[in-house]
This record gives structure tokens, sequence and C-alpha cells, in this order.
């Protein structure tokens, strides 16, 4: 049983993180656009696991795909991954301070971006430039943000 007692701030969070990511950018920004979607789902396995799994990652990757018009199956691949090594690491994960975390999330967004590189490789599709490997650094910086706004509004809601 979930300690929460809004449901809705799960499904909202994934819907604006989803909403960020198809928010148009300049042509010149869009490789330095952070994974949002990722950033939130880690953010959710970290802190209740019992309302992420590997379905709901790969069906968040698939819509992706769709919305953002890459590879059918990629961003699935890469958030399952995501899931994955979030899911088995999470208990450690969870007690590290917030700078380890940002950290942890650094490294796992550093992987899903070289995941992307070999895919792109591997189908002959077009690499994103080489300044799209900076989104692993934006990550780590937006991460305490994205953690105490998510951890901020699920508590509160908890609360009440």
């Amino acid at each position: 049983m979930s300690r929460d007692k809004n449901p809705w701030i799960f499904w909202i969070s994934i819907f604006v993180a989803m909403m960020l990511m198809v928010m148009p950018i300049a042509p010149v920004l869009q490789p330095f656009r952070p994974a949002w979607i990722a950033l939130v789902l880690a953010y959710w396995i970290i802190e209740t696991p019992e309302k992420v799994s590997m379905t709901l990652a790969f069906f968040l990757g698939w819509i992706e795909d769709l919305v953002v018009g890459s590879v059918m199956g990629e961003n699935a691949l890469r958030l399952v991954v995501i899931t994955f090594i979030l899911m088995q690491f999470r208990a450690r994960i969870r007690f590290f301070p917030l700078s380890q975390q940002a950290l942890v999330i650094a490294a796992v967004l550093l992987n899903d971006r070289l995941i992307s590189t070999v895919l792109h490789t591997f189908w002959g599709v077009p690499n994103q430039p080489a300044v799209a490997w900076v989104t692993p650094l934006i990550g780590f910086a937006l991460w305490p943000l994205i953690f105490m706004a998510l951890d901020s509004l699920r508590l509160q809601s908890w609360k009440r």
C-alpha cells in the first residue's frame, strides 16, 4: 500500500516531464535538453519503487519514441535500462546524500548517452552532436532541484 494520499502527483509529474520533453526550444539548444522523463522516473524509483515498473518505463519510452520521432523502441530500451539499474541499486542510492545521488544520476545518464550512441551506430542512424554528451552534467545539476520539488510535493500530499 502506498503512503501517498494523492496518487495523482505521480501521474502529474510524468505528464509535466512529457510536456517539458516536447516544449519548443531553439534548435541550437535542442542537444542540451535534459532527459526529463528519466529524471522524474529516477525520483519515483528511488522514493516509491512500487509505482514504477519495467513495463511502465517501456510504455513511457515508447510514447517518447512516438512523440519525438526517434527510432521506435530506442527511448523505450533506454528507459528500461535506467529503471533496471536504479531498481538494482535503489536501497543504497536512497540513503546517499543528495550530492552523491546527483553523481549516480549523472553516471546513469552517461550510460544512457552511451547506449544511444551504440544504438544509433548499429542502426546507421546519425548520432546527436558531440555537445549532447553534456546532458548528463545537466541532469547532475538539475537532480537536487527535481528531487526537492517532487519530494516536497509527495510529502506535502502525505501530511494532509
